[in-house]
């Protein structure tokens, strides 16, 4: 392991290492976007490279795609896999109950579409990402380009009468142009604090006109496999209730991970 790599860094290798072992021959694996998926995506890509591993990937954004490409994963659509056994994904925040917000990326709208179409969802995470509460992380959701400021409003209007700390919200940029996802659309963040009921925010942002989906990713997730700088990994599996406690060996090659740029 690469002396470079910060504490960060280190946990989020031992969280991927850990579910990419859980991968086997023939499986069909939805692919997460963001900096601790990038992780998971080299070290399956080494696994194919060095062990002859045969799977093939469900990408949830070009950038995955590409990465995936260049390490010698097997990508197909979502359409051509029809369905998927795992999906492993990071996540923005996650709570005692395994539900998160995802979006940090901009991919919240395919990522969650491969994730319910998958037998198992399986998020990494370092333990900074574990909260109480859901919320201090904006929540994204993704908006269409028409008519998006009265979107806006319409939103700010709803999380009114809804048990939220705060109700900015702000359209997200890429410099001076409006961020684009993948499908072309918006993503307004919601700077809410807190959230006190998820499950209730989730079902009333989605029946806001030009909101195409949320950041919130409820009984989705299957299991947490948390990462420690040192090599610990803990997972916890939401259906049995149980937790596991382990540890992954860090001494890998320096070049792997050495221009993970994420």
């Amino acid at each position: 392991m690469s002396a470079n790599l910060s504490p960060i860094d280190k946990a989020k290798f031992a969280a991927a290492k850990r579910a990419v072992a859980l991968i086997e021959n023939g499986m069909r694996v939805g692919l997460g976007t963001g900096s601790t998926a990038a992780w998971m995506v080299r070290v399956l890509g080494e696994r194919v490279r060095d062990e002859g591993l045969r799977i093939t990937g469900v990408p949830t954004s070009t950038r995955t795609a590409d990465l995936a490409r260049e390490m010698g994963i097997k990508v197909v659509t979502l359409d051509e896999a029809k369905w998927l056994d795992l999906t492993i994904d990071g996540t923005d925040e996650f709570d005692r109950d395994l539900n998160l917000i995802k979006g940090g990326g901009g991919a919240l709208l395919q990522e969650k579409i491969v994730a319910t179409a998958s037998d198992r969802m399986v998020v990494i995470a370092d333990p900074g990402k574990e909260v109480a509460q859901l919320g201090a992380f904006p929540l994204p959701i993704e908006v269409i380009g028409f008519g998006w400021q009265a979107t806006r409003a319409l939103v700010e209007e709803m999380l009114v009468s809804l048990d939220v700390l705060g109700r900015e919200v702000t359209l997200r940029m890429n410099g001076d142009q409006p961020y684009a996802t993948d499908e072309g659309n918006r993503i307004l963040d919601l700077h809410l604090g807190r959230i006190g009921n998820p499950r209730q925010l989730a079902l009333v942002l989605n029946q806001v006109p030009g909101v195409v989906e949320n950041g919130l990713f409820i009984d989705i997730c299957d299991q947490v496999i948390i990462g420690h700088a040192d090599g610990r990994v803990e997972t916890r599996d939401i259906r049995t209730g149980s937790v596991e406690r382990g540890r992954v060996e860090l001494a890998e090659t320096e070049n792997l991970f050495a221009d993970l740029g994420e």
